[in-house]
């Protein structure tokens, strides 16, 4: 603090050791707070250094410098000079331009500036009042050096005459405070006050002047301020005095009231003073002037007419400036005899200004998912009228999704009042309307155009609920086969659509070896070449998902249809076309005419008129004796065979199906034309061929017969010694059963515990049988409900005596049956 008094004394270097003092015991007062209400207040002096400490915000309001730096803060004035500035990294109020509380507030006190500081993400408004406090750094002055006064020496004592006010624009004890005239053998001072609490003097005549005996009076008029130390002005003032006039003029009253709107115009009366002289003559004739003390802005405004007295509008005036305006009327004779009147103004407000709407926050974008009352923009709407013409009612449209809402005086809230729709309405202009309750009214609007930021709430939808695609078979693999197209409401990257297929199975493997799909534009392609004989149809699904976070999305299911192509030649299934053997159908010589010969059967694996099937004869030993069925491939002869007909005739059949274009296949078939099978191989020599590959067929045939043989030799032997052995043990069973306690085994689990099934009881049987006798033994015990035996946990049996000795009454209880 002692830094910041030494940099004051520095730069009022005329400020002697008493000013020093009083600046510390202020220094140490200029962080006095006030909280209230999230209002802060400090004291500080004026003409302090730039960059001089207020005060420490953080502590003074309970934040921390992190909160200052994510909420944006800021210090929002209403004036456009910013004379404290916000330090956000110390969190400190430091002083940005030099203060002079008289440029300021001029006489106005206290003094104080009023600002806010705004925090966003949540709002926040704290209001900071610094108070100005004054420092004696001026000294009174007067606006004339020397003043000079013609007195009549017929002026009588208790004449008063005005004299200039001394200007001091410090306030308090720093202001004028008081005034001497020296030397004091005829006058003296007279001090007054105005309303507004400002002093003025008056010299008063206290003993009858003499010009004979002195003509010309030399005064000095002082001015003291109360500051410490004291500082002063001084004026001369030269009285001469004149000879004759006796009589002063007189105001017809002391002081004149009048109200005037503040929207008077230029030349218009305010009111008209008035003072009579009882001098005849030029002594007689009275002048009107503003007194020396009437301040230099009120001259400004307002005229008098020195011969009428009436005083006129000559400026504009303000009521938000001035309130009220004191004159100071002088009445003068020839003479120069005086008498003085006091005029009050009192200025009536009109309601001349307009609301001023301005904007200290506002969040655009705001997402479409904003909840009802989310604050929008932060207004500060102020009329600087007074009563109800500066009472405002600020409003919106009543069809906007949006409110005003007041949080304090001359603070509003722009605020949602519904839940906001992007996808309907993406942008509004928001025009805000302030009308003030004067008559007649004066309004303001204000337009916010505010945009609505999309939130991924619509999921894509498809055109189309399923899809159809045909693809040819035989396809070129990564060929396109169809296209799925989704639409999203949303914009941005939650209305970026991908498309993915989703894995399920298609004839058992998943669809992705069958298709895939392109993720931006939604084309599906093929992966493989299909075939049709194989795979006629299958289903898959698309799912479309958007870009948001977290992403939404849709699927659809689209089938595929392969399309058959004719890519298969029919096939020959009869007759069989061997490699080197040759295979003849006989026809007897006494065929008659349509005899069936033989039937070409041919299939063809393409479906729809690909697979149909036409039969024609191509080629033939003898054209005339044979014919194909178009339709059926049956081989027929179309004359009476004769004896002239050759023994051996060879014919070629095509059968070709409908495709385009079309495939065909071709099979030899040999007729021999003979009534024995001499006089077939007699013309047919290659069926002697065929000898070496009938051996090794027989040869073949012969060995698979002798093994089939033996293996079975093998089962047989295995089975019977199977059963002998089981003939051995249940006969050495058999004979030692007199003498062992048959025993019924229940396994565990085995019983029907709740009776649900369809037995309510579990019987145990024990067959022994032998091979050298029809009877056998069936042993039986009782129900599982009546068992004697206990069984642990460990499947061990256990019996009780008791439970012995009934086990040994019921083994004799043995049923033979003979089966």
């Amino acid at each position: 603090m002692d830094v910041l008094c030494s940099h004051i004394a520095r730069n009022t270097g005329f400020i002697s050791g008493v000013v020093r003092r009083l600046m510390r015991f202020l220094v140490l007062l200029v962080f006095v707070l006030t909280v209230a209400r999230g209002q802060v207040r400090y004291s500080i002096p004026e003409e302090m250094n730039k960059g001089s400490v207020v005060g420490n915000i953080v502590q003074d309001l309970g934040l921390d410098v992190k909160r200052l730096k994510s909420g944006r803060a800021r210090i929002f004035t209403e004036d456009s000079r910013e004379y404290i500035g916000l330090n956000v990294d110390k969190g400190t109020l430091v002083v940005r331009e030099r203060i002079d509380r008289e440029e300021l507030c001029a006489q106005v006190t206290p003094c104080s500036l009023h600002f806010q500081i705004i925090l966003e993400n949540p709002m926040e408004l704290h209001r900071i009042d610094v108070e100005i406090l004054d420092i004696n750094d001026h000294a009174p002055v007067f606006d004339r050096k020397e003043i000079d006064y013609d007195i009549s020496e017929s002026a009588v004592p208790g004449a008063r005459f005005s004299l200039d006010n001394a200007r001091d624009p410090d306030v308090g004890l720093n202001a004028l405070q008081r005034y001497t005239l020296n030397p004091t053998d005829h006058f003296t001072l007279k001090e007054l006050s105005r309303s507004d609490g400002t002093k003025y003097v008056e010299m008063v005549l206290q003993t009858p002047l003499d010009r004979e005996q002195q003509e010309e009076h030399k005064l000095i008029l002082t001015a003291f301020d109360g500051g410490s130390p004291q500082k002063s002005g001084t004026v001369k003032i030269t009285v001469v005095v004149i000879d004759a006039n006796d009589n002063p003029p007189v105001f017809s009253q002391p002081v004149y009231r009048v109200s005037l709107p503040e929207n008077a115009p230029k030349r218009s009366t305010v009111v008209t003073v008035g003072a009579t002289d009882k001098d005849k003559g030029a002594n007689g004739e009275v002048t009107y002037s503003f007194s020396k003390s009437t301040g230099i802005e009120t001259l400004d405004l307002f005229n008098i007419d020195s011969d009428t007295g009436e005083i006129t509008v000559n400026g504009i005036l303000d009521y938000e400036k001035f309130k009220q305006y004191e004159l100071n009327v002088e009445a003068r004779d020839k003479g120069g005899l005086t008498d003085a009147c006091k005029v009050l103004v009192e200025i009536t407000d009109v309601n001349d200004n307009a609301p001023v709407i301005s904007v200290i926050s506002f969040s655009n974008p705001i997402p479409e998912d904003s909840a009802p009352e989310t604050v929008i923009a932060m207004l500060n709407v102020k009329d600087i009228d007074s009563g109800k013409n500066g009472q405002i009612k600020c409003s919106v449209n009543s069809d906007l999704p949006f409110r005003i809402k007041s949080s304090s005086s001359n603070f509003y809230s722009l605020v949602t009042d519904q839940f906001l729709d992007r996808e309907k309405v993406s942008e509004y202009n928001i025009t805000i309307r302030a009308t003030d309750e004067g008559s007649p009214s004066f309004s303001t609007n204000k337009t916010l155009k505010l945009k609505i930021s999309d939130v991924n709430d619509n999921a894509p939808v498809f055109q189309r609920q399923s899809y159809t695609a045909y693809v040819m078979e035989n396809n070129t693999p990564g060929v396109s086969i169809f296209a799925v197209t989704a639409s999203d409401k949303d914009s941005g990257n939650n209305a970026r659509i991908s498309y993915f297929l989703e894995d399920v199975l298609v004839n058992g493997v998943s669809a992705s070896t069958y298709i895939s799909v392109h993720a931006e534009s939604g084309e599906i392609l093929a992966v493989r070449s299909f075939d049709y004989e194989q795979t006629k149809e299958f289903n898959i699904r698309v799912k479309a998902q958007d870009g948001g976070n977290p992403p939404l999305s849709s699927n659809v299911s689209v089938k595929i249809i392969i399309q058959d192509q004719n890519d298969n030649a029919p096939q020959v299934l009869y007759p069989v076309q061997t490699g080197g053997s040759v295979v003849a159908e006989m026809v007897p010589r006494s065929a008659d005419v349509g005899y069936l010969v033989t039937k070409v059967v041919a299939v063809d694996v393409d479906s729809g008129q690909n697979a149909w099937l036409s039969y024609k004869l191509q080629k033939a030993t003898d054209r005339a004796l044979f014919e194909v069925g178009a339709q059926n491939g049956e081989i027929r002869t179309v004359r009476q065979v004769t004896d002239k007909d050759a023994v051996k005739q060879k014919l070629t059949v095509v059968v070709e199906d409908n495709g385009q274009p079309s495939r065909s296949a071709t099979v030899n078939i040999n007729v021999a034309v003979a009534d024995s099978f001499p006089e077939v191989l007699s013309e047919f020599p290659d069926f002697t061929h065929d000898k070496d590959y009938n051996d090794n067929l027989t040869f073949y045939l012969v060995l698979a017969l002798a093994v089939v043989s033996f293996l079975f030799i093998v089962s047989i032997i295995a089975i019977l010694s199977v059963k002998c052995y089981r003939w051995r043990r249940e006969r050495m069973f058999y004979k030692s059963g007199a003498n062992l306690p048959v025993i019924p085994y229940y396994p565990p689990l085995y019983a029907d515990v709740g009776g649900t099934g369809t037995l309510q009881h579990v019987y145990n049987y024990e067959v022994c049988r032998t091979t050298d006798s029809r009877k056998s033994d069936l042993k039986y015990a009782r129900p599982s409900s009546e068992s004697i035996i206990s069984l642990d946990t460990s499947g061990t049996q256990t019996l009780t005596h008791v439970q012995k000795q009934k086990l040994n009454h019921d083994s004799e209880n043995q049923v033979r049956s003979d089966f």
